[in-house]
């Protein structure tokens, strides 16, 4: 058999178009590319309004400002404006994805039923029977019914001669 079904999936790679075309992958690929365009509208707003508009009082230009020591030059007006995107992206993500996501997830997990109990522990043998059970079937240890006192008592061996 292979690692191909036939020299026709050989040609067509019909696994990997298969892969390719899974919801999952093509929901990702679309995340991708509008996350990248509203990165760039976020570095955009920031360079070309929010900065300036932080220059005006002083007549001082983020972009410009550069730092020179021993001959190196450090852009920190480039770091500032890179800073600030960061932190309106992160917000808007934050605002606008986490937290809905969260309190959505919270209120489903108030609507969730919580399963019903249908087994218990028995207490000399530790494994799990049937809540209505009155005997247990592991130990054969004879039980307390539902709704009874559940003081256990002392086990009895059911291979004793009395």
């Amino acid at each position: 058999m292979g690692l191909f079904k036939g020299f026709k999936d050989f040609f067509l790679l019909k696994g990997f178009k298969d892969f390719l075309l899974r919801g999952n992958l093509i929901d990702l690929a679309v995340a991708f590319v509008v996350g990248a365009a509203f990165s760039s509208l976020v570095q955009s707003f920031v360079k070309d309004l929010i900065t300036p508009l932080i220059s005006i009082p002083g007549k001082f230009s983020f972009p410009s400002w550069i730092v020179t020591i021993h001959g190196s030059d450090f852009h920190l007006g480039d770091f500032i404006n890179a800073l600030v995107s960061f932190v309106i992206l992160s917000l808007v993500i934050f605002l606008f994805v986490v937290r809905p996501m969260t309190a959505f997830l919270d209120e489903m997990k108030k609507r969730e039923k919580k399963p019903e109990v249908t087994t218990r522990e028995c207490p000399f043998c530790l494994n799990q029977i049937p809540i209505k059970a009155t005997r247990c079937g592991f130990c054969t240890s004879e039980l307390a019914a539902v709704g009874a006192p559940t003081t256990p008592a002392e086990p009895q061996n059911p291979y004793s001669i009395s």
